[in-house]
């Protein structure tokens, strides 16, 4: 009988297979530090205690449900939302009649920031990356012929989640709908706007308790609402491993359940309905292993810290949406096959709800035809495939098994290490979790930039015929006009005295600790204030937070040691500032409301790895604080970050600056999603240069010293 684990034998005939004298290694080790055998056996299970468990039943590593998929699929979940509430609601209605099982809605920058549209500061920013809400009636129109009683509804929400709520509370009002029959999720997670997403209006501190009132308003009242989404999806698109979205995202969860106790909840009173959220990318086993590692994890955490009496309270439901960072703008066709891996790994993985991204999204706001492929990939999955015929396909694998449990032990150090630091929000203060996700980005980036991880048709296999693809513009002006009408309609035919009072209610309750402040934000939107109006009574005295720009160095260089490009480049710039006597100096800086600046901070963190003297400018700058910014550091790039189509009217008003103050010299270069159609108008406006996404570092450094140099000839 031949022995099953005979590994002498086994690699003896690897060597002889590929033809080697020498033992080869087929072991590796993942981004997240993890080290993968190149074959795993039943031998690495035996010190698994969960490996004998089932689906719905402690510690719910297989499901957690006992019936999964088999009794009830997956809800197919589209995030979507732009322009106008009429618009999105139109495409919300016709995606429901064409299989769609459940909302999401996305809101555009200024509605996330707390500013009505009107506000001189989000001119760029209306209704481009979501739908502009200012007033009640604009989310009556958004579920205008949508019954808030039998639909499940998802809103990505942060900042300014207590107006947003609020508003949607009082359409079901108005629609004649109990609070105790509305269902859906609200994100409600502020923690993680502070380490990557940015979309915060208020400091940590009140920004929690702002979390904790909705907690506690929705448990009191609204039994079917899930109160919060802990999301990890944010921090994996700005660069964290798969171990840092889980380990930070658990950690984000026990900080959350610690403010609710604090108004009085019980924990089995609301931690049932606390929902997660994670993003779904390419590393197929580990995005599985990641959700199984979650469910896992979570109800051991809550044991140790809150002792809940109710196995339902441990039970960790999420959504998932696959990678935006994954989808490529070059050969965007690929993107399909992309997203198709990921539904599939996050299917396996056990995901409840599932939001597929469409293959034009690196470029633009999706289509109707790429909303319909997106949407089809989930009903293909679920009637073809066969995904919904036997519960956890992969339980008892000893690769997924395995990889589980390491996910598991590396997520706990960096749990303990938060927890070490008096939970995340002190961990957040620090900026601790900002500083690892940003160096693992940076890490990533110079693994792309030598070529040793592979993206195909961007660093390798690249299709030099051009494709021609559709691209769903926003006429942001339009939408703003429009938007800004309506307002104005609202103020002249509201009672203005009974809203200045809710609103002063609602600024006396948050100079109080007591008070519920979801409750006056209730009443002041029954009385026509704004989204802009109850976000700024808020401001009133909480202040609007901002924070310290500054960017990691070192990590890029360190991992481009052995890459000859870089060090040529290196020295090219080392002689350039040997000539003029001063370091090439760049400003990097983000225009307008996104606060995505996962791509500005890599870049500032390679170009100073390269040898610039780099400033990064700080977040939600307007064209005149940029330009501002710019002479007083008397650089010589401006290099501006452009993630949602906002640069159709921030550049040509940051040009205009430049123009107004006299230093037309300064050049001036583009990164990020530009669509084709929009290149010459950018360069027509004085851009000397676009980089999108996937370009390398290197490459984008190369031809910023190359301008200077010709600039300075």
């Amino acid at each position: 009988m031949v022995n099953k684990f005979d590994v002498e034998a086994w690699q003896d005939l690897i060597n002889r297979e590929l033809a080697s004298d020498t033992p080869i290694v087929i072991n590796s080790q993942t981004p997240e530090g993890i080290n993968l055998k190149g074959l795993y056996t039943s031998k690495d299970l035996e010190d698994i205690e969960y490996i004998e468990t089932m689906p719905g039943i402690l510690p719910f590593t297989r499901g957690p449900k006992a019936s999964m998929y088999v009794g009830r699929p997956w809800t197919i979940r589209q995030y979507a939302g732009y322009s106008t509430a009429e618009e999105s609601n139109a495409f919300y209605r016709k995606n429901l009649k064409e299989g769609q099982t459940g909302l999401s809605v996305a809101f555009d920058l200024p509605t996330h920031r707390g500013y009505d549209s009107d506000h001189p500061r989000v001119a760029g920013d209306v209704g481009n990356a979501g739908v502009a809400i200012d007033t009640v009636e604009d989310m009556a129109t958004l579920f205008s012929n949508i019954p808030l009683d039998k639909m499940s509804v998802s809103m990505t929400m942060n900042g300014a989640a207590l107006p947003i709520l609020a508003m949607y509370i009082v359409v079901a009002e108005e629609q004649k709908v109990s609070l105790k029959s509305l269902s859906g999720t609200l994100q409600n997670d502020i923690l993680k706007e502070f380490m990557v997403r940015n979309t915060y209006i208020y400091p940590p501190n009140p920004s929690m308790r702002i979390v904790a009132d909705i907690i506690k308003f929705t448990t009191d009242h609204m039994p079917k609402f899930n109160p919060i989404s802990i999301s990890g999806y944010h921090m994996q698109e700005a660069g964290a491993t798969a171990v840092q979205e889980l380990a930070y995202t658990l950690a984000d969860g026990i900080e959350y359940i610690r403010a609710a106790l604090k108004t009085g909840l019980d924990i089995d009173d609301f931690a049932p309905r606390l929902s997660f959220f994670f993003g779904i990318g390419m590393n197929m086993f580990m995005e599985v292993a990641k959700l199984r590692a979650a469910r896992t994890l979570w109800p051991e955490l809550l044991q140790k810290f809150f002792q809940p009496r109710k196995s339902r309270s441990m039970i960790l439901r999420t959504h998932c949406q696959t990678s935006g960072v994954s989808l490529a703008s070059k050969d965007p066709y690929t993107n399909i096959i992309r997203t198709t891996i990921e539904a599939l790994a996050a299917v396996l993985g056990g995901t409840q709800s599932l939001h597929t991204n469409s293959f034009d999204e690196a470029l633009g706001l999706p289509t109707t035809a790429s909303a319909r492929i997106a949407r089809n990939t989930q009903l293909l999955l679920r009637e073809e495939v066969g995904l919904t015929k036997v519960i956890d396909p992969l339980g008892g694998s000893y690769y997924v098994e395995s990889l589980t449990e390491s996910i598991m032990t590396e997520a706990r150090c960096l749990i303990n290490e938060v927890e070490e630091m008096g939970g995340m929000t002190k961990a957040v203060e620090n900026g601790l979790p900002k500083m690892k996700i940003e160096q693992a980005a940076a890490r990533r980036q110079a693994r792309l930039d030598s070529g040793e991880e592979v993206i195909i048709g961007v660093n390798a296999y690249q299709n030099e015929e051009p494709q021609s693809i559709e691209i769903l513009i926003v006429d942001n002006e339009k939408v703003r006009d429009e938007q800004i009408q309506k307002l104005r309609i609202i103020k002249e035919s509201r009672n203005e005295q009974e809203c200045v009072k809710a609103l002063d209610l609602l600024q006396a309750a948050a100079s109080e600790d007591e008070p519920n402040l979801l409750e006056y934000a209730i009443e002041a939107a029954r009385k026509r204030a704004t989204v802009g109006e109850i976000s700024q009574a808020l401001e009133n005295v909480f202040g609007r937070y901002t924070a310290d720009t500054k960017s990691i160095s070192g990590v890029y260089g360190m991992m481009s040691q052995e890459n000859k490009d870089f060090l040529k480049l290196s020295e090219k710039v080392s002689l350039f500032s040997k000539n003029i006597g001063r370091q090439p100096r760049i400003l990097i800086a983000k225009l307008g409301q996104d606060g995505h600046d996962r791509g500005a901070k890599v870049v500032a963190s390679g170009f100073a790895d390269i040898g610039f003297d780099v400033d990064i400018s700080p977040l939600f700058q307007t064209p005149a604080e940029v330009v501002s910014q710019a002479i007083e550091n008397d650089v010589h790039v401006i290099g501006i970050s452009s993630m949602v189509a906002a640069h159709r009217t921030l550049i040509p008003a940051l040009m205009h600056e430049l123009e107004a103050v006299g230093q037309n010299d300064i050049i001036v270069t583009l990164g990020g999603v530009i669509p084709s159609e929009d290149v010459e108008m950018m360069h027509q406006q004085g851009i000397s240069a676009i980089f999108s996404p996937g370009t390398s570092i290197l490459e984008a450094a190369e031809k910023v010293i190359d301008l200077i140099t010709e600039k300075n000839s």
